[in-house]
């Protein structure tokens, strides 16, 4: 199901995900590919921007839409350390994102397969696959690190 690929980004994510925690974020991390390519990788900034909006996914989005000079991001897949929320994944659509993998699940407000299945809900004109649960221990892992030192 998951490809040697696929690891290298989440790891990559797990990655961001620690430059978050280190800066007294939530250790949550993203990273936007195109093909084989890393098109932008993000974490968490809600804190430092004190913007709500500041997550991982939302932030890699934005990153990927002006490296590319485009807001519609066909062709890209996102990974991301932990499911994304209703807004990712509202995001997600909006930017026409074709593939989301994602590590942890968030049972309390996941919308990628927990509490819902937002990027895949055909009344939307936008479908996005979701796969969930790549490395997840180790996604689990490093977000409870950072909890607890929050």
């Amino acid at each position: 199901m998951f490809s040697d690929f696929d690891r290298a980004m989440m790891r990559l994510a797990l990655d961001e995900a620690e430059a978050a925690r280190a800066a007294g974020e939530i250790p949550v991390g993203a990273v936007v590919t195109r093909g084989n390519e890393v098109v932008f990788a993000a974490r968490n900034t809600r804190e430092a921007d004190r913007d709500p909006a500041g997550h991982a996914e939302i932030n890699a989005l934005r990153g990927a839409a002006r490296k590319l000079n485009a807001w519609r991001l066909t062709g890209c897949a996102l990974y991301v350390t932990l499911e994304p929320c209703c807004m990712c994944a509202g995001a997600i659509m909006q930017a026409r994102i074709e593939r989301v993998v994602f590590g942890a699940y968030d049972e309390q407000a996941g919308c990628c397969g927990s509490l819902y299945r937002v990027t895949e809900d055909p009344a939307f004109n936008h479908f996005a696959i979701a796969e969930g649960g790549l490395m997840a221990e180790e996604c689990r892992d490093a977000l409870m690190r950072g909890i607890r030192r929050a």
